[in-house]
């Protein structure tokens, strides 16, 4: 049979949840005017920049617009000047007398119309130009371009329907959950500051990734007594996608000098959990021990084992309680290391 002694080690104390990537921000891209597309600047899939051209309506009847309203504005313009010179004369005549109240008033408001026409159609040129502008359509993110979903030269109608969906995914969120027994230990831990996550993806345990604990929703919610968190993960090698199961893993501190064992070794029986341990006499006895949490390929030891005692990892059938034991190569810190914070699996 194999024995191991039981080794200290500083490790995570963590709870363990399934979750989901989410993109951290994704856009519908949907038309501001209507008319054809006549062209499409990118391709399926994409990595998209901020102001990127991503379509075109056809801008010819928009321009058509601008330039009525360009000439609307530069009539009204000549009327306001041509107001403004008749009441000038009509202001300048020095015997007041010659000049009736009721002309003076009519000359003065005629100014006044031209102000207000001059302003209409100022707003009515901006408001072409905008619309001339809507005529192209730009990525308001950086982010991937999904599948667009309308071609070249289908007709788009104004704040209707989406022409494509851009997510983007670096940092990337994983949203998942707690029960409302865990919430009290999550806000403890979180007053000493932001907790650190890992985040794995289900076909690859080994390869954890740390991000921050950013998000605690404000309710619990009803039926399912769970509340929803969020980690912020980096993600520039697009490892993560939306969609995609997550096992996140909260760091919530560390215990220090932790007694750990081969997560093998601990026997359930009626009474709870135990180990047999091999004194220096080569003698097994049957210890009860409290067990924590997995670190990998070993477990944590709360109480029952102290630091350096041989414990039966393989074999435990063929152990009497005060028999000798009959020890192969015993197992060392070196053949089943603990992990890291970040080497940790699931």
């Amino acid at each position: 049979m194999t024995v191991s002694p039981a080794v200290t080690q500083d490790v995570p104390h963590y709870i363990d949840a399934i979750g989901k990537f989410v993109a951290r921000e994704v856009v519908s891209i949907q038309p501001q005017v209507s008319g054809r597309i006549t062209k499409i600047h990118f391709i399926d899939g994409a990595e998209l920049k901020v102001g990127q051209v991503l379509f075109t309506i056809d801008p010819r009847p928009y321009q058509a617009q601008v330039n009525v309203a360009e000439a609307n504005l530069g009539q009204a313009k000549a009327a306001l000047e041509l107001a403004k010179i008749n009441f000038d004369r009509l202001a300048s005549v020095t015997d007041q007398r010659a000049v009736s109240r009721q002309d003076y008033d009519a000359k003065k408001n005629a100014v006044e119309v031209a102000e207000a026409q001059v302003k209409q159609n100022q707003a009515a040129l901006e408001s072409a130009r905008l619309n001339l502008d809507y005529c192209t359509i730009r990525s308001p993110i950086n982010g991937r371009a999904g599948q667009r979903l309308v071609d070249l030269g289908n007709v788009v109608t104004a704040n209707s329907g989406s022409l494509l969906v851009i997510q983007r995914l670096d940092p990337i969120y994983a949203d998942f959950t707690v029960t409302e027994n865990d919430l009290t230990v999550v806000q403890r831990n979180m007053e000493r500051g932001s907790l650190k996550v890992e985040a794995r993806l289900p076909d690859e345990p080994e390869k954890p990734r740390e991000g921050k604990l950013t998000f605690l929703d404000n309710a619990v919610q009803d039926g399912t007594g769970t509340v929803k968190l969020r980690a912020t993960i980096a993600n520039n090698d697009r490892r993560f996608w939306p969609g995609r199961f997550a096992n996140v893993r909260v760091i919530l501190g560390i215990q220090q000098k932790a007694v750990l064992i081969p997560a093998e070794a601990p026997q359930m029986s009626a009474k709870g959990p135990f180990v047999y341990v091999v004194k220096e006499d080569s003698t097994a006895e049957l210890r009860p021990v409290t067990v924590g949490q997995r670190q990998g390929d070993l477990v944590v030891v709360n109480k029952g084992i102290n630091p350096g005692e041989r414990v039966v990892t393989n074999g435990q059938l063929g152990v009497t309680p005060g028999g000798k034991v009959r020890m192969a190569q015993p197992t060392t810190v070196e053949n089943t290391p603990a992990p890291t914070n970040s080497e940790t699996k699931s």
